[in-house]
């Protein structure tokens, strides 16, 4: 049995179609939302198996692979998020590159010699990594309306990933992974599918609600904001943080979205002219991590919010004299 491990986000599901076009493999598919990382759990009674992972922290996951390594499965790493120590073991084939510029479906497309590079541009737009999309596309002689094609369908494939539950998307991932593996190319998936108007729609309805939210702190370090609990919030969290970013690349940003039980669910944008910080502030908290550019906590106590607000300013700040 093969298993396919992938984060349900735009570089999880175009990391693993890029593989899957190169080798095609019958798997059992796990993912889930965008902050659901600790996946390989799902898989601890597997045995003398074949298993690949996608864009999934290995740090986060490492109990899990160790255990899965015991049980003589031979384990296909691929990742950019703080590994922690990469075990060395026979069973284990880690390609992992934690450089701020780049992405999971960038790691597969140097594997796969760029075979299907339009996909690893797509993931690219779609984690922020505009500047790296740009020069992926510089390579293939894409026209300005096809780069903006593959962009629109990165950011809308992330946009999807962000809730809570599965419930809370407009389309789960491994029904959104199953639609896109029939396209070879992005744009038939823009052109044919129904499932591209209906995360376009639910996109701009979405983004709507945006407009009336201003910056709760606007300081030297960045700014932050605060969404409230409705499933819109939520949902627009990573493309709203990301549309931020590039708006402001000199300075960091945070999103505070209310989780309703007394928590928030946080992300984290570096500033992009210096994309560095984010990961080191969230794994600061307990449910945090992710990657120096792009990082997030799963729920920040409301008691631990002022901490946040001060190692923000301390830790993007731009006096020299601030630890």
């Amino acid at each position: 049995m093969h298993y396919d491990v992938f984060n349900g986000d735009a570089d999880g599901i175009c990391a693993l179609h890029q593989l899957r076009m190169a080798d095609p493999l019958e798997s059992m598919l796990v993912t889930g939302v965008k902050r659901d990382i600790k996946l390989l759990q799902k898989l601890i009674e597997v045995s003398n198996s074949t298993i690949t992972v996608l864009d999934i922290s290995m740090d986060a996951n490492k109990r899990s692979l160790l255990e899965l390594l015991k049980q003589k499965n031979a384990i296909q790493y691929f990742d950019h998020h703080f590994p922690g120590e990469v075990p060395i073991h026979s069973g284990l084939q880690s390609h992992i590159d934690t450089a701020p510029d780049v992405c999971t479906s960038v790691i597969v497309d140097r594997f796969l010699n760029g075979k299907y590079r339009e996909w690893a541009i797509v993931a690219a737009f779609g984690d922020n990594l505009h500047k790296a999309a740009h020069e992926l596309a510089s390579s293939l002689s894409l026209s300005s309306v096809q780069i903006e094609q593959l962009c629109e369908l990165g950011e809308l494939i992330n946009y999807n990933s962000y809730g809570p539950k599965i419930e809370d998307l407009h389309c789960p991932p491994t029904i959104l992974y199953g639609s896109i593996s029939a396209y070879p190319v992005p744009w038939g998936f823009c052109e044919d599918s129904k499932t591209f108007l209906d995360l376009k729609t639910g996109y701009a309805q979405d983004m709507e609600n945006v407009k009336s939210y201003s910056p709760i702190i606007d300081s030297t370090a960045g700014s932050v904001y605060c969404f409230p609990a409705e499933p819109w919030s939520l949902r627009v969290a990573g493309v709203f943080s990301n549309s931020i970013a590039r708006d402001q690349p000199e300075s960091a940003h945070a999103l505070l979205v209310a989780n309703g039980d007394g928590s928030y669910l946080v992300s984290v944008r570096s500033p992009l002219n210096n994309p560095t910080g984010a990961d080191v502030l969230c794994r600061e908290f307990a449910t945090g991590g992710g990657r120096k550019a792009a990082a997030g906590i799963n729920q920040l106590p409301d008691a631990d919010v002022e901490k946040f607000f001060e190692r923000f300013e301390s830790v993007f700040t731009n006096d020299p004299d601030v630890k």
